[in-house]
């Protein structure tokens, strides 16, 4: 076993990895990763809010993305990726601005409680909270909650994935589309028993360790439905779970296993699209405007179309 596989040490790992991140953005004066993001897709203006959420878990801070047109727009949950360890949510703003701008959604991307300060299953549980309040709470922050979609990228996509779990085992919200952006869907298998298409992946071995053992420290938790839907120990039916679109990259050392959820997703009648990013490797979109352009079209032609498709049968039901 790996010395940073050891919980002592990958929260040591952890919380150093946080430190030099928050050093690196007080050093840059504001012009870090935050300013590089909201810098980038400068047709998409920024403008945003912020709202603090109740969880039973902790408040959760969200930066709210609004449409420039009128009504009561759909709503769109994201969560941010960065191993379940890292508190990466402004490298999701291009994103969020993205989809506001060309889904017509009101965006919520979500400052979530991150590991080892808070492991499994904080995260996946202060996620649900947020989505079921965004649900209830449509009318008076100007959404509307009944037409909803989550997503998310890397560890947020397991967030996602673990959302429209449990609103599947506990009778709702309603969700109209879960988006998987290169999740990490079985963190009982390690990363060393993992194969990717290219010799270095983007994700090394070190990174598995900490970010995996920090949020769940106990092995024998990985296997949880909520940790690793992809993991042949989960055989529950997923019949009723909310549409997916599942987008994988095809370097990607995690990408086996989103397959795999893709493929069981299909079988019971919940995938939209897989689609496979040619070329790329985890985490694409970060760096490469071309290719971050088409995924972020598709994922919003998707979350245009389901939340569309769910208001024309709900006027279609009115109108019998």
């Amino acid at each position: 076993m790996s010395l940073l596989a050891r919980p002592a040490l990958a929260t040591f790992a952890a919380k150093t990895l946080q430190r030099m991140t928050r050093l690196a953005d007080r050093r840059s004066g504001g012009r870090g990763s935050a300013a590089a993001s909201h810098a980038r897709f400068p047709e998409f203006p920024r403008s945003v809010s912020e709202l603090t959420i109740p969880t039973s878990i902790a408040p959760a801070r969200v930066t709210v993305y609004r449409p420039t047109a009128g009504g009561t727009p759909p709503v769109h949950v994201n969560f941010h990726g960065g191993g379940y360890v890292m508190t990466l949510t402004e490298l999701d703003d291009p994103l969020c601005r993205f989809l506001a701008a060309e889904a017509g959604v009101v965006v919520l991307n979500v400052d979530y409680v991150v590991a080892p300060q808070h492991p499994f299953p904080a995260p996946p549980r202060q996620a649900y909270d947020v989505v079921r309040w965004v649900a209830e709470n449509g009318a008076a922050h100007g959404w509307d909650g009944s037409r909803l979609t989550v997503g998310g990228q890397s560890a947020g996509g397991g967030l996602a994935a673990a959302v429209a779990r449990q609103a599947l085992e506990e009778g709702g919200p309603p969700i109209a589309l879960q988006v998987l952006h290169y999740p990490p869907l079985d963190l009982a298998t390690g990363i060393r028993n993992k194969r990717a298409a290219i010799a270095r992946p983007l994700l090394r071995p070190w990174m598995g360790d900490v970010f995996d053992t920090s949020y769940v420290p106990d092995v024998r938790m990985r296997t949880d439905r909520l940790v690793s839907p992809a993991h042949p120990s989960d055989t529950a039916d997923l019949q009723g779970i909310a549409p997916a679109l599942v987008i994988t990259a095809e370097y990607d050392v995690l990408k086996g296993e989103a397959v795999g959820y893709a493929d069981r997703l299909r079988m019971a009648g919940a995938l939209v699209e897989h689609h496979d990013v040619v070329g790329a490797d985890h985490g694409y979109d970060g760096t490469d405007d071309e290719r971050a352009r088409r995924s972020y079209a598709l994922i919003a032609g998707h979350v245009r179309r389901a939340v569309g498709d769910r208001a024309a049968e709900a006027d279609e039901a009115s109108d019998a």
